[in-house]
């Protein structure tokens, strides 16, 4: 027995499901892992136990491959057609009786263990597998907190008042924190508001939901939030600081319901940075009112928060498929090149980086089963995917400051031949910015490994392009970017630096 197996009675979050048509097999699997603390359960039928996998949550199967009345490719093929996430180990009796490579990587399998009398080599490919599973768990825990966060943001930046903003950031960390409560604690110092005659009695502003810290607690915070970043404290509170102006002008902490994780301190601090923008967002406005002759100061701030939900926002992109990640980063590099090359100012230029930052963020409104599939999409799931560029519009629209590169977005699967979508605009239709992302956006699409096939190469991605001028590519635009590429001193530079 491995020396860190548990106790009997021990469980943990992995469940597991044994399917094989010999009993005292699915026995010993069940009696051996329940050992190691997983929930395990078997099944003798193949078709009982795809049904149960159908309604059940199971994380791992351990299945026969030799087995009636259908064997065991057959059932993954069945359970693939419903669940892409199972983790799926085939046994078989011995080496030579395990199906070709090439369905075990066409069916998704994880992995293949020759029975014997000893399941040292299974319980490693199952710990493989429960180490995948926590890293997915945790992709997906980031996302959804990212997702819930950017899905607030824009309306608590479209609120008012100081006291209303504090109780909607409070609640939204608790929530997407998964939290047993939470405190925002500002220092009256630090605010840009009329003070009480007694702030320095009590010098915190504090929300609260639940447990309300003390005095004592928050003075100590400071330096420690300046070393640190983000603080971890007893009883599973994390602590991250709201700056202003580079110093520490209150806290946000939030005790959550277990053992705080790497992701959720990551969230937190993420989340504090927006939490200070939102909140001096409201006191400028005030501000702006009462001393037009802080205009200026007041304009530098508002720019600096549109780079954090442009920041945080791109960050979103990224995490929606780790196999696509820093592409939105090099199709606005490429596209801003061929801005600068065709002589175009500063402002369209900001404006068509923004927009190839945000190009894809639609695609979060597509789902993982048909954006991280392997094989060809169907016509269906195909239509599905066209409708990212119509969602992204969607998104951005939601918020003022990225109203100039909506149409942008909308527009960068369109054609000069009038066959791309969402509207089958053509030639001088399409906004000339949307032009230029797709001859970008088709370049590094084409030069990058994805999830469904390795990198064509840039020889022949060239020649792609080529052959597209004046159907689905600007004529022109393809040039100069040919152009751009010969550069290759100053791009390579400069995509290393993307990548840092």
């Amino acid at each position: 027995m491995r020396k860190h197996q548990r106790v009997a009675g021990v469980t943990n979050s992995y469940s597991i499901m044994a399917l094989d048509d010999d009993p005292t097999m699915t026995l010993t699997l069940q009696t051996y892992f329940r050992r190691s603390g997983y929930h395990v359960d078997v099944e003798n039928d193949p078709y009982r136990a795809i049904e149960r996998i159908r309604d059940g949550q199971y994380d791992i199967l351990l299945l026969d491959f030799l087995m009636t009345p259908i064997c065991g490719d057959q059932v993954v093929e069945q359970i693939r057609s419903f669940n892409q996430d199972l983790f799926i180990i085939l046994l078989t009796g011995h080496k030579s009786m395990a199906p070709p490579i090439k369905t075990i990587r066409d069916l998704d399998i994880q992995g293949y263990y020759e029975k014997s009398d000893r399941f040292d080599q299974l319980e490693l490919l199952v710990e493989s597998c429960i180490k995948s599973i926590k890293q997915m768990r945790t992709i997906q825990n980031y996302q959804q907190g990212l997702t819930e966060m950017m899905e607030t943001m824009p309306r608590i930046y479209n609120l008012r008042g100081r006291e209303e903003i504090a109780q909607q950031l409070l609640e939204t960390a608790v929530g997407f924190l998964d939290g047993r409560g939470g405190y925002l604690a500002l220092c009256w110092e630090h605010l840009l508001d009329h003070r009480p005659a007694n702030w320095q009695a009590k010098p915190y502003l504090v929300h609260a939901i639940g447990a309300e810290p003390s005095l004592e607690e928050l003075d100590q915070l400071s330096r420690r939030l300046q070393e640190e970043g983000i603080v971890q404290l007893e009883d599973n509170w994390i602590v991250a600081p709201i700056i202003s102006e580079q110093e520490v002008a209150g806290y946000m902490g939030i005790q959550t319901q277990e053992e705080p994780q790497y992701y959720q301190r990551q969230l937190l601090g993420i989340f504090a940075r927006q939490a200070s923008s939102a909140l001096w967002n409201a006191m400028l406005r005030r501000l702006l009112i009462e001393k037009n002759g802080e205009l200026v100061e007041a304009n530098k701030v508002l720019r600096e928060n549109y780079e954090e939900v442009v920041t945080a926002m791109r960050l979103l992109v990224d995490t929606k498929d780790i196999y696509t990640r820093g592409h939105s980063d090099r199709v606005s590099y490429y596209s801003v090149r061929i801005a600068r090359a065709m002589g175009k100012d500063e402002d369209f230029c900001e404006r068509l980086r923004v927009a190839g930052l945000f190009h894809d963020i639609g695609k979060i409104g597509v789902s993982d089963e048909i954006l991280f599939k392997d094989s060809r999409l169907t016509d269906q799931e195909y239509a599905q995917m066209k409708e990212h560029s119509a969602n992204g519009a969607r998104i951005l629209s939601a918020i003022t400051q990225f109203q100039p590169i909506v149409p942008i977005v909308r527009a960068h699967h369109e054609r000069v031949d009038g066959k791309g979508y969402p509207d089958g605009l053509r030639d001088e239709q399409i906004p000339l910015e949307a032009r230029i992302i797709s001859v970008a956006d088709s370049y590094d699409a084409m030069t990058s490994n994805r999830r469904y096939r390795s990198s064509l190469g840039e020889e022949k991605a060239v020649s792609e392009l080529l052959a597209g001028k004046g159907a689905q590519f600007d004529s022109g635009l393809v040039d100069v970017f040919l152009q751009v590429l010969q550069d290759k001193e100053t791009l390579q530079k400069d995509l290393a630096s993307l990548e840092e």
